[in-house]
């Protein structure tokens, strides 16, 4: 018999999928070794959230998420963010693997909404929902802890 392994939730960009702003990916080596010991379930909250590929990038202040040009996506990265809550609650996924500084992804430090390569303290807005809900958030940095 063989043991199911915990799933995990992870930002598909760390998997190689090409979701990003500029239309590549962020492969993470480690995160590849996750694959031996859990269950992976890949998901881009702002591809859920209907947003394009690529896309202008996209960046939090005073709680709204703009684009380079000026647009408001805040209702977009909210929707995605609860499409990938509604993933994570469907697979019974109590940790997340995803990437840092994101606006969606984000914890503990995220760009500083000026495009200009800036960083703050915050969250994006998938990270804080899920935060909130239970799900134990760790950034790429982090997959160490998990193997």
């Amino acid at each position: 018999m063989t043991k199911k392994r915990e799933k995990l939730l992870i930002s598909a960009c760390l998997l190689g999928t090409p979701c990003r702003y500029d239309g590549g990916s962020k492969p993470c080596p480690s995160a590849e070794a996750l694959r031996e010991k859990y269950e992976l379930i890949p998901v881009c909250p702002e591809v859920l959230g209907g947003l394009p590929t690529p896309r202008p990038p996209c960046e939090i202040r005073d709680g709204r998420v703009t684009d380079l040009n000026g647009n408001d996506r805040t209702d977009a990265y909210r929707l995605g963010a609860e499409k990938a809550l509604a993933e994570a609650k469907k697979y019974g996924v109590t940790k997340a693997v995803l990437k840092e500084r994101s606006p969606s992804c984000g914890k503990g430090t995220i760009h500083d909404g000026t495009f200009s390569g800036g960083l703050t303290s915050g969250d994006g807005i998938t990270a804080a929902l899920f935060t909130v809900n239970g799900i134990t958030v760790i950034g790429e940095s982090g997959i160490g802890e998990l193997l």
